[in-house]
C-alpha cells in the first residue's frame, strides 16, 4: 500500500460501502473467549450500541454478524472493518494531518495497535489481556478520521475508546483528552466491567495501553532492572552475579522481566503457559533459551548460577508446576515474584494448574465456575510453593499485579501473618516508593517523531550528557538513582530494547527530565533531530493512586484516597500537555486504582520550551508535595530541593511528632 493510499484510507473514515468479511486470523494470539453475562435484553442494546456507528443501510448484514461476535467471544470487535493496511509507528509526515499534535497521537494509537507489541491486536488489546486502546474497529476508524480533520483549535473527546467527537478549544488546550473506564464507583466491580464493556459502554485501558503511550516491553524492562537491583541490594552487597529470579508472564508487560533479569546481570527464569507468546518474545531475543522439560530446567538453572552466567530461561507452562518443582529439587531462589494477569483473574489472566492454554481458553468460555474454582486451588498452590522458598530464604515481592490481593480475597490463600498484613510487600512498597518514588525519580520517555534510528541515537547521547553533568555536582541521596540510569542509557542500544517506535525510557526526577527535554526541544530547532514525543508510565510519582501498588508506602492512611491522580491530570491539561488521559483500573485491576498519564509533542518552538517547563516540573513535583506531607522521609528532602529551585513553589511540610508522646497515652 503506498503513502497516498494509506492517507485516503485513514481520512475516509467508516465506509459507506461494507468491506469484505475477514476471516479469523489462528496466527495472530487473540483474546480469550469472554464469560457470557448478558441477558436477553441486554444483548439486544449491545446490537444497538455497536450499530449506531454504521449507517442503517448495513445494519440487516451487520446484526447477525455482531450477533455472532458476541455469542463466540463475549464482545463485538467488528472485525470486518479491520484495516487492511499495515499497522505500526509511521514517521510523523505520513500522517494526514492538519495538525502535527494530531499526527503525533496517530502515530502513538498505531504503535499501540503495531502486532510486535500488541498482545491480542485484533482485538485491539495491547497488554494485560484486556488493556485496550478502543473497544472496537469501528471506533478506531472514526478516531483516525477525526484526528485527521482536526485543526489547532479543537479538542477530540474519548470516552472509554468512543470517539464522542471534535469540540471547539483553543492552541493552547490539549488536543486529545481520554478517560478510560470511569464509573459511579458503586458500579466498578470485575464483574460491573465484564457487563458494561460487553455492553461496548466502557473499557478497561490498562495504564499505557488505552493513552496512547506504550512503547513496547521496553518501558517495564527498565523498571524492572531497577527493581531486582535495588531488590539485590536490599539482599547485602549488591551483587547481582549468579543470583536466580524467577516469576512468570512474557505477555504484553512482563515479557520485559527476561530481559531485565539478563541486563541486571541475573538468571531470569519466567514461565509463561501461552505458546505464541512464549515463542514471540524467543524470536524477539528477550528470553534466550525455552523449556518444556522441568527436569532439564532445573539443571540448567544450577549449571548457571554456577558458573555465574547472565541468562534468561522461560518454562512454557503452567507456573505452579514450576514452582513445586523448584521446591522439590531445592533449587537456590534468591529472587521471586509473579506477573500473570491476576487482575484479570477469570479471563486468561490466570490458568488452573493440570489445564492447557487452549482448554482454559475453552474453559473460560463453556465452564466459567469450574475454571473459577480451578483458579482459587491453583492459587493456594502457589502462595504454598512460594512460602517454602522464602522460609529458605527467597526474598519474594507482590510486582503490582493484584497477586497478594487476588491470594487473599479469592483464595484465602496463607498469604497473611497474624496481624492480618501481608507476609510479602509490593516492590513499590519496599523497593521503588523509597528509592524511586520519593525522590521524585519515575518512568520518563520519549519517542522520535522521524522513525529514525539515528535520531533516538542522538537522543541517547544527549540524556547521557544531561544525567552526567548532574551527577558531578548531585547530593549523595540521588546519586544512585542517577548512576544506575546513565549506566542504562549508555547501554540501551547494545541491549536491543526497541520493539515499535523509536522510543527510550528511563527513570528521572523534575529536574532532570526538564532538562533532557529542553535539550531535546533545542535540538529539534537546530535541526539536529526530528521532533520528540514525550510522556511516561502512569507508574509514576504523581499519575497513579493505587494502595497495592504505586502509593503502597504512603502510609498516613491515604493510600486509599485519589486526589493526587485527579489532580494531576488536571493540572497537566492546563500547563500544556498535548494529550491526557485518565483511568479506572490499571495493574492491580478494575476498582482497585485511579492512574493518569500524558503525551507531550516537541518542536522546537520557544513555546514547547515553555509548556515543558511549566508542565514537567508539575507532573513529578505535586506526587512528591502528597508523599511528603505522609511523612516519607526521601520525599520531604526532595520538596525542600524543589522549593530552593523555584520560588513560586510553597509546599506544606509535616511536623513530626513524638512517638513518646502517642505511647504514652
Amino acid at each position: 500500500m503506498t503513502i497516498q493510499e494509506f492517507q485516503n484510507a485513514i481520512k475516509k473514515g467508516i465506509p459507506n460501502e461494507l468491506p469484505e468479511l475477514k476471516p479469523y486470523d489462528h496466527s495472530v494470539s487473540h483474546a480469550p473467549k469472554r464469560e457470557h453475562l448478558l441477558n436477553e435484553t441486554e444483548k439486544k442494546l449491545a446490537l444497538k450500541n455497536a450499530l449506531r456507528y454504521f449507517d442503517a443501510k448495513h445494519h440487516s448484514i451487520l446484526v447477525p454478524e455482531f450477533a455472532k461476535e458476541l455469542e463466540v467471544y463475549g464482545r463485538i470487535y467488528m472485525y470486518r472493518f479491520r484495516p487492511d493496511y499495515n499497522m505500526y509507528a509511521r514517521p510523523i509526515e505520513h500522517y494526514p494531518a492538519k495538525s502535527q499534535y494530531a499526527a503525533s497521537i496517530m502515530l502513538m494509537i498505531q504503535n499501540n495497535l503495531d502486532y510486535a507489541i500488541a498482545q491480542h491486536p485484533h482485538e485491539l488489546i495491547t497488554y494485560g489481556g484486556n488493556g485496550s486502546v478502543f473497544q472496537n474497529w469501528g471506533q478506531y476508524i472514526l478516531t483516525m478520521k477525526y484526528l485527521s480533520e482536526m485543526n489547532d483549535e479543537q479538542t477530540l473527546i474519548m470516552y472509554s475508546g468512543h470517539p464522542m467527537g471534535l469540540f471547539p478549544s483553543h492552541k493552547n488546550a490539549p488536543r486529545v483528552i481520554v478517560t478510560n473506564g470511569m464509573m459511579i464507583p458503586n458500579h466498578s466491580s470485575q464483574e460491573d466491567w465484564n457487563k458494561y464493556n460487553a455492553l461496548g459502554v466502557t473499557q478497561y485501558g490498562q495504564m499505557t495501553a488505552g493513552s496512547y503511550m506504550y512503547i513496547g516491553p521496553q518501558g517495564i524492562v527498565h523498571g524492572t532492572t531497577i527493581t531486582v537491583l535495588n531488590a539485590a541490594r536490599m539482599l547485602g552487597n549488591g551483587q547481582t552475579k549468579g543470583k536466580v529470579f524467577v516469576t512468570s508472564g512474557l505477555g504484553g508487560m512482563s515479557g520485559a522481566q527476561a530481559k531485565a533479569a539478563v541486563i541486571a546481570g541475573m538468571i531470569g527464569v519466567v514461565a509463561e503457559i501461552n505458546p505464541i507468546a512464549a515463542q514471540k518474545r524467543h524470536a524477539q531475543g528477550w528470553v534466550d533459551e525455552i523449556y518444556t522439560d522441568l527436569d532439564k530446567l532445573v539443571k540448567r538453572i544450577k549449571a548457571a548460577k554456577k558458573g555465574g552466567e547472565a541468562v534468561s530461561m522461560a518454562y512454557q507452562g503452567n507456573v505452579v508446576d514450576m514452582w513445586e518443582a523448584f521446591v522439590k529439587a531445592d533449587v537456590p531462589i534468591d529472587l521471586g515474584s509473579d506477573q500473570t494477569s491476576l487482575h484479570n483473574p477469570y479471563s486468561g489472566g490466570y490458568y488452573p494448574v493440570g489445564v492447557s492454554f487452549e482448554e482454559g481458553e475453552t474453559m473460560i468460555a463453556e465452564n466459567p465456575e469450574q475454571f473459577r474454582e480451578g483458579i482459587h486451588k491453583t492459587l493456594r498452590r502457589h502462595v504454598d510453593a512460594i512460602n517454602i522458598m522464602a522460609e529458605r530464604g527467597m526474598y519474594f515481592f507482590d510486582y503490582g499485579n493484584a497477586f497478594l490481593k487476588s491470594a487473599r480475597d479469592l483464595a484465602k490463600a496463607d498469604i497473611l501473618k497474624p496481624d492480618g498484613s501481608f507476609k510479602y510487600s509490593s516492590y513499590v512498597e519496599d523497593i521503588m516508593g523509597p528509592m524511586c518514588f520519593d525522590f521524585g525519580f519515575g518512568p520518563f520517555r520519549w519517542v522520535c517523531a522521524s522513525g529514525k534510528s539515528e535520531d533516538l541515537d542522538k537522543t541517547d547521547a544527549i540524556a547521557a550528557r544531561i544525567i552526567e553533568e548532574r551527577l558531578a555536582v548531585a547530593p549523595p541521596e540521588i546519586q544512585q538513582q542517577l548512576a544506575d540510569n546513565l549506566h542504562w542509557i549508555k547501554t540501551a542500544k547494545e541491549n536491543k530494547l526497541v520493539v515499535g517506535s523509536q522510543a527510550r525510557i528511563l527513570y528521572a526526577d523534575a529536574e532532570g527530565r526538564m532538562k533532557i527535554a529542553e535539550a531535546f526541544n533545542n535540538a529539534i530547532a537546530a535541526g539536529e533531530i526530528g521532533a520528540i514525543i514525550l510522556g511516561r508510565d502512569h507508574h509514576d510519582v504523581s499519575g497513579t493512586d493505587s494502595p497495592y501498588r504505586e502509593t503502597s508506602n504512603i502510609k498516613d492512611g491515604s493510600m486509599f484516597t485519589a486526589d493526587m491522580a485527579i489532580q494531576n491530570v488536571i493540572g497537566d491539561a492546563f500547563r500544556g500537555a498535548t494529550w491526557v488521559s485518565i483511568h479506572n483500573g490499571g495493574g492491580v485491576g478494575w476498582g482497585e486504582v485511579i492512574n493518569g498519564g500524558f503525551g507531550m509533542f516537541l518542536d522546537g518552538t520557544p513555546e514547547a520550551d515553555a509548556r515543558l517547563k511549566s508542565m514537567l516540573f508539575w507532573d513529578v513535583n505535586n506526587g512528591i508535595a502528597r508523599r511528603a506531607w505522609a511523612r516519607n522521609e526521601g520525599a520531604v528532602f526532595a520538596i525542600k530541593q524543589a522549593m530552593k529551585r523555584e520560588p513560586n513553589l510553597k509546599v506544606t511540610i509535616p511536623n513530626i511528632v513524638d512517638e513518646n508522646l502517642l505511647n504514652n497515652l
